[in-house]
């Protein structure tokens, strides 16, 4: 197994579309087993940021770069969760199965990862349940937990909890927590300031494409380094 793939690197980071400037000057590192949590307005630039940290979307300027392994092996140690939960025609345990698959895991070691996974998530007795019929924070917490079932080097999620009501949120923030623990770099994209407190460790915040203040969870959350930082999370209105 090659080492991990972290850290990520992204280095003046752009991203233009219909000539119009979405993100400008984009620079940060992201180490392993680090919490990451990006905040700030809509239309900041957060989820497209993810998209090209990702691989989804090819930055216009500036630079990506990943420690070790070939482009194949960081595709495959690294995942993303996203707002709305995407699950396959199939049973819950058959989604993570399909998952590993996809990632060229071997079928002998599938069976063990994906009890793991749904012990994790606490979806043992849902496992033979068809994935769309759980209620929503079911889906979500299976996302998660299809995401994290190959303990991915980095984890990317884009507002995972936002539709969820609070026991929903506690189990996927204790999922992310316990995965950053065993070593997942995570980082995470939320409007929820108590969400950011509660798992971060470092803030980036974003506002007009633009980081504009950065620094450890809880000395950023009491005293942001800019002044529109500061207003937002004083709950002012930020245009």
């Amino acid at each position: 197994m090659i080492k991990s793939i972290l850290p990520l690197r992204a280095v003046e980071l752009g991203y233009i579309a219909n000539a119009r400037t979405l993100l400008d000057g984009i620079s940060l590192t992201i180490n392993r087993g680090t919490f990451t949590v990006v905040l700030g307005p809509n239309g900041a630039g957060k989820s497209l940021l993810l998209r090209l940290l990702h691989g989804m979307l090819e930055p216009s300027t500036g630079t990506i770069s990943w420690a070790n392994g070939s482009s194949a092996d960081r595709r495959r140690r690294q995942a993303m969760v996203f707002q709305r939960p995407v699950h396959l025609r199939r049973s819950v345990e058959a989604n993570i199965v399909f998952a590993l698959g996809a990632l060229g895991i071997p079928r002998k070691d599938r069976s063990g990862l994906v009890q793991l996974a749904l012990e994790r998530a606490g979806l043992t007795a849902a496992r033979r349940v068809h994935a769309r019929l759980l209620s929503v924070g079911e889906q979500q917490r299976l996302s998660v937990a299809r995401a994290l079932a190959a303990e991915p080097d980095i984890l990317f999620l884009d507002e995972p909890t936002a539709s969820l009501d609070p026991v929903s949120v506690h189990r996927i923030e204790t999922l992310l927590i316990e995965a950053n623990a065993r070593g997942t770099a995570i980082v995470l994209v939320t409007h929820d300031v108590s969400q950011a407190r509660r798992v971060g460790q470092k803030i980036v915040f974003l506002h007009d494409g633009r980081i504009n203040g950065q620094g450890p969870a809880p000395s950023f959350l009491d005293n942001p380094n800019s002044d529109v930082a500061r207003a937002y999370l004083a709950g002012k209105i930020i245009v």
